[in-house]
């Protein structure tokens, strides 16, 4: 399939730009780290846990109401939001010990993969190998439902079986459903909030255009929570950007209250309750 031609946004929201002009903070790689065939650095240690300012899992939909071309937007889009200068802004914004990202894929309640393991980047060349491991990802799942619980459980357990210790925890699911198969998410994501895991939402309004809603409702919660939305997957990529930065830089959203005909129940006959801990309004 041929790819799209990056094209990306160059503007961003006034509160990204203090991430532009931030002096270079190198810090040294860990002793012990190893380079894993992936490319890059891994986060293999021997011994105590590596610090590093953020953990970030990449949650990425991958279910049947994902086309080819659309799964192929999420990689294209995610792989040239990690290229642009602003990312690398946001990581030396975030403090100068670098983060670790995992990208994994999921679908309904018994499906879900990791699709790029850890890796801790810091530098321009880490951000750029972190980019081309991305790019070059399969799709590894194909069909099955919308398990958003699913999907929170398993970037859950990515954060227990690596060797760093994140000052910050994100798990970032991007989506275009609602949940139609597994458990609701909220009480699991009422469980990743309690460890201090704060959940983002990617919402991709194409097939349902109150999807956001669902997602404010539902999936988000933790310090700082927020909502970003996509109108299709050709927006993915400008969407992308703009919450990577936002995320890795820990640039704080203001939380509103909203009114009570916004919820919106993750399948018939159930409701859960708004996010807990300083959840945002939809973008």
């Amino acid at each position: 399939m041929p790819r799209r031609p990056a094209r990306l946004r160059d503007r961003l929201l006034l509160p990204f730009a203090v991430c532009w002009g931030l002096a270079a903070a190198a810090s040294p790689a860990a002793a012990g780290a190893t380079t894993g065939a992936t490319g890059g650095e891994t986060v293999a240690q021997d011994g105590g846990g590596q610090i590093v300012d953020l953990e970030l899992v990449l949650a990425v939909d991958t279910s049947s109401s994902v086309s080819p071309l659309e799964f192929d937007l999420q990689m294209r889009g995610l792989a040239e939001a990690f290229r642009h200068p602003a990312v690398l802004g946001a990581i030396r914004a975030a403090g100068d010990l670098g983060i670790a990202v995992a990208l994994v894929q999921w679908s309904d309640n018994r499906n879900q993969f990791v699709a790029v393991d850890w890796m801790t980047v810091r530098e321009e060349a880490d951000v750029l190998a972190l980019a081309d491991e991305i790019d070059k990802v399969p799709r590894f799942l194909i069909g099955g439902g919308t398990a958003i619980g699913g999907a929170l459980e398993f970037a859950m357990r990515q954060f227990e079986r690596n060797d760093v210790e994140g000052r910050r925890k994100v798990i970032d699911l991007s989506g275009d459903g609602r949940t139609n198969q597994g458990a609701r998410p909220g009480p699991i994501r009422d469980r990743a909030v309690a460890k201090g895991i704060t959940v983002n939402g990617l919402a991709i309004l194409n097939e349902d255009v109150y999807v956001d809603r669902y997602y404010r409702f539902n999936v988000i919660g933790g310090t700082g929570a927020f909502v970003m939305t996509a109108a299709d997957y050709e927006a993915f990529a400008d969407a992308m950007l703009q919450k990577l930065v936002k995320e890795i830089a820990g640039v704080p959203v203001a939380g509103l209250p909203a009114p009570p005909d916004l919820q919106a129940g993750p399948q018939v006959g159930h409701a859960d309750r708004p996010p807990p801990s300083g959840a945002a309004p939809d973008m």
